[in-house]
């Protein structure tokens, strides 16, 4: 891990375009500003857990294949079911 000491609007860049910022310092905690391409997804620690156990769960389902489809495809009014 690379431990850095920056102060408010410094910032640090990561690779090709990604920059991390400090904005400002406080009490509670430190308020950072992240730039990043759109193809880079920016998450919270928590928030990428929650989306890596998502993932999982769908990955390793074994709801059949047509209730999947019912559930993506609702029915259309005065079709056939």
């Amino acid at each position: 891990m690379l431990v850095v000491t920056r102060r408010r609007n410094e910032a640090i860049i990561i690779g090709e375009g990604i920059e991390v910022r400090v904005l400002r310092v406080g009490r509670d905690g430190v308020r950072i500003g992240i730039t990043a391409p759109v193809h880079v997804p920016v998450n919270r620690a928590e928030i990428y857990e929650l989306i890596k156990a998502e993932n999982y769960e769908a990955a390793t389902s074994q709801v059949p294949a047509g209730l999947l489809t019912r559930r993506l495809r609702p029915p259309v009014p005065g079709a056939e079911a």
